[in-house]
Formats: structure tokens, C-alpha cells, sequence
């Protein structure tokens, strides 16, 4: 590979990453399509015969890049989880991601939840977004308990707060850390270091989540 060739095929940028070369591909806003192709029709069919309430609770159906995203009201999260989790067999929820768009005015904060069925091979993703100004969403962790350390992950890095969290503090950063570093309005340099050490606590000091 000659020196101004870089990875995904770019050429001539004078970017060896190959990033350079890359042409974004911006997203549709509104909902997909039927037919989705694949499982997604079915998994579609299925939870709106176990969810009477399916049209209220589902915003929009997104399948992109041979992916079915559910983007869910807030308010109807736990609801739709737990007709995935025992009705349709999606026994595994794999974390929660944060994304951070601060153009989308009312909805600047996105929890993404990919979800597996080992039963039917199938995997989906769940979508709900907050506003900056409330960036409430309830916890999963009483529906899939693997999901604690990756909510107070979420937490930690964009401030998104999982009301019902059995123990909802920083995993990643000190407790007294200002700010959520991987929003869009955290400083990216030209700073002082802000580590400030670490100590070990007597035990009788220590979190109690009790």
C-alpha cells in the first residue's frame, strides 16, 4: 500500500487513517418502511399482538445497516422491556450506551439498549431519548440486572440519571468529578489535569449501597 492510500479505501487525502475518505451517511428522522426484511417484520408483529398499547408506546420503527432499532416513549420503557424479556424471548439485555446530540432540540440525550435473544438468535435495539434540561430514564436493572454498572457507566460519562437504580454513583470517575466527560459541551484540552489522586477509605468510610 502506497503512503497516501489509508484504510477503507481513501485516496489522495493525505489522511492515512482513512477517515478523510469517509462520507457520512446521515440517518432518516422518520420511520422505516415495511416490508423490514429479515425477522424484523415478525419481532414488529409479535410485540404488537403481546403490547396492546404498541402504537402509543413505539415513536418510530428504524431498520439501518441491517439493524431494527424500536425508538420508545420514556415513559413506556420498563412496559416494552418486559414484553421483550418474557413474551418475545429476548433474555439478554448487553448495557446501555449514551450519545449525546446537542442539536436535537428537547432530546439532546439517547440511551441505546441492544438486546440478544439466545432463544430465537435475534438481536434488536432499544431507543429513548431526554432533554438535557430532565435527563431522567428509568432503570432496567430490575428487568435485566446485568444492566447496573453499565446505567452508572452511562451516568458517570453523560449525566443520564436511571431513576430506581439501586446505586446510582460514578463507576469510571472520583465521586466529587465535575462535568460528564463524554458530552459534546466537555472541554477537550487546553486544560489543567484534573486528576486529583486516589485514596483508599477506611472501611467504615466506604459506600454502603445498604
Amino acid at each position: 500500500m502506497s503512503s497516501d492510500n489509508g484504510m477503507f479505501g481513501a485516496q489522495g487525502t493525505g489522511d492515512t487513517s482513512g477517515y478523510g475518505g469517509l462520507v457520512p451517511t446521515a440517518a432518516s428522522s422518520g420511520s422505516s418502511q415495511r416490508p423490514y426484511g429479515s425477522y424484523f417484520d415478525s419481532v414488529t408483529d409479535d410485540l404488537e399482538r403481546a403490547y396492546p398499547d404498541f402504537a402509543d408506546a413505539i415513536e418510530r420503527v428504524v431498520v439501518d445497516r441491517g439493524e431494527l432499532t424500536l425508538h420508545i416513549k420514556v415513559s413506556r420503557l420498563v412496559e416494552v422491556s418486559m414484553i421483550l424479556r418474557d413474551k418475545l424471548k429476548f433474555e439478554m439485555c448487553l448495557g446501555v450506551s449514551g450519545v449525546n446530540y446537542p442539536d436535537d432540540k428537547g432530546r439532546e440525550l439517547h440511551a441505546v439498549y441492544p438486546l440478544l435473544s439466545m432463544t430465537n438468535n435475534q438481536r434488536i435495539r432499544l431507543e429513548v431519548s431526554v432533554p438535557d434540561s430532565h435527563p431522567h430514564i428509568p432503570s432496567l436493572v430490575e428487568v435485566w440486572a446485568g444492566n447496573n454498572w453499565n446505567e452508572r457507566e452511562t451516568f458517570d460519562m453523560f449525566g443520564i440519571i436511571f431513576d430506581g437504580h439501586p446505586g446510582l454513583t460514578r463507576i469510571l470517575m472520583p465521586d466529587d468529578w465535575q462535568g460528564h466527560p463524554q458530552r459534546k459541551d466537555y472541554a477537550l484540552g487546553g486544560i489543567s489535569v484534573e486528576y486529583k489522586g486516589a485514596t483508599t477509605p477506611a472501611p467504615d468510610e466506604r459506600r454502603s449501597y445498604r
